[in-house]
């Protein structure tokens, strides 16, 4: 980004204007509203216009699947697992599962199912080795439930990625709202042996 506040403003410039535009069409209101929450970092307007897209057509997969994730952003962790799940249901054959499965692999993994949220975590680095998210979940899911070999050999592929990742810039990468899943996060990493 060159200018990453200019970036930002144009962004939600551009999806308020797609929500206007677009007020009845479901997907438009469904790309905007991740749009909104993933990139501008306003996860509550966001998840706004995911549930009005969802009103409009509930049988929107991607919907589903950006609301689940949103969810987990914000904290809602088992109703995000509900929409991710019926997400897959819909669209079982999805080219962007693999964001799918990582985000049920996070709520997982916030709840304290570490050993659920390693088997999604694996599902999502199948569909996509090299996307850091998913790379992350699965170290330190792994490491919490004991695993460490897996932890580590995750770990490696993850400073692969970004070699400058620690403890202390994670939220540079990862962003959930609530504190405490930031910190169990930062627990299974450095579990896995992220440096600090």
């Amino acid at each position: 980004m060159e200018d990453p506040a200019r970036e930002t403003a144009e962004v939600r410039r551009l999806v308020r204007r797609a929500a206007e535009l677009g007020k009845d069409d479901a997907v438009a209101l469904c790309f905007g509203g991740f749009a909104l929450a993933r990139v501008v970092g306003d996860l509550e307007g966001g998840a706004a216009l995911l549930d009005k897209a969802l009103n409009l057509n509930p049988n929107l997969g991607a919907a589903w699947g950006f609301s689940g994730r949103v969810k987990v952003y914000l904290g809602d962790h088992e109703t995000a697992i509900k929409h991710l799940t019926h997400a897959m249901r819909l669209s079982p054959l999805d080219p962007e599962a693999f964001g799918v499965q990582g985000s049920t692999a996070y709520a997982h993994y916030f709840c304290g199912r570490y050993h659920e949220a390693s088997v999604w975590a694996d599902k999502a680095v199948q569909e996509n080795p090299g996307f850091l998210p998913v790379i992350a979940i699965a170290a330190a899911s792994n490491a919490m439930r004991g695993e460490q070999t897996r932890a580590k050999d995750a770990l490696l592929q993850l400073q692969q990625i970004d070699p400058a990742l620690r403890i202390s810039n994670l939220g540079d990468q990862l962003y959930f709202r609530r504190h405490e899943d930031m910190s169990i996060l930062a627990t299974g990493l450095q579990k896995a042996g992220l440096p600090e």
